[in-house]
């Protein structure tokens, strides 16, 4: 099964680097797919570049109606972000979920009322419209299988929706059900589970414990990233 990653515009991408380790060294796959950006380190890939002009909520919904377009990727597929990282070894990957969008929006309105709650929010609605009272919220940070045909049917649904919750949508309308599990992200830079299958990091975590901690165990290079050449030995003059 193929592995679709969305990615954003920017280098070094360090994140992406170690996230694909991760699936090097833990994860059954097929071809890896990014979409969006290429970093120029990224070799053994796929690409399918997009124009990144929206917001990142638009741009990485524009990733993911792409991939479900592409013939040439496998049906079904991994969908996958930059900075997850595949921590033990799997056979497969799982359905996992957060629990009733109820209880996550709880969570979320303690903490901000930005764009992303209101786009929880108006996906929960319009879930309940289509007979969905109380549904689930697949909003976590790990890998999701993908159904071509269920993903582009509710992205469709939910076109009008500025910060749709892609992932929840499907994931409801595809009665995926699947596990409840906790998210994954780390958003400190302090301490964290370190026993988990799966982990994710943002810009604070990857430059403090978190980050330390996946750098440390993907040490090595996977097939798809080109290995800098070896710096040369400083000379200094008068020594041979």
């Amino acid at each position: 099964m193929d592995w679709v990653i969305p990615v954003r515009v920017g280098e070094p991408a360090e994140e992406l680097r170690f996230a694909l380790r991760s699936i090097a060294a833990h994860a059954p796959h097929d071809r890896i797919w990014l979409v969006g950006y290429r970093p120029s380190w990224a070799v053994g890939v796929e690409h399918i570049p997009t124009r990144q002009t929206g917001t990142k909520y638009q741009n990485s919904t524009l990733a993911v109606r792409v991939a479900c377009e592409h013939p040439d990727i496998s049906d079904p597929f991994i969908l996958s972000n930059d900075d997850i990282y595949v921590m033990r070894p799997i056979d497969r990957v799982p359905v996992l979920h957060r629990g009733p969008v109820r209880d996550v929006e709880v969570y979320y309105a303690r903490r901000s009322s930005g764009a992303y709650l209101r786009g929880m929010r108006e996906t929960r609605d319009l879930l309940a419209s289509l007979g969905c009272p109380d549904p689930l919220s697949y909003e976590l940070h790990v890998p999701m299988p993908v159904d071509k045909a269920g993903m582009l049917a509710a992205l469709e649904v939910g076109k009008g929706l500025d910060v749709v919750h892609k992932r929840t949508l499907y994931g409801n309308l595809a009665g995926l059900g699947g596990w409840r599990a906790p998210d994954v992200k780390v958003i400190h830079a302090g301490g964290f589970p370190t026993s988990g299958t799966f982990l994710s990091t943002m810009p604070t975590s990857w430059r403090g414990a978190a980050g330390r901690f996946v750098r440390g165990r993907f040490t090595r290079p996977s097939p798809y990233e080109q290995t800098p050449p070896p710096v040369p030995p400083r000379r200094y003059p008068g020594r041979r």
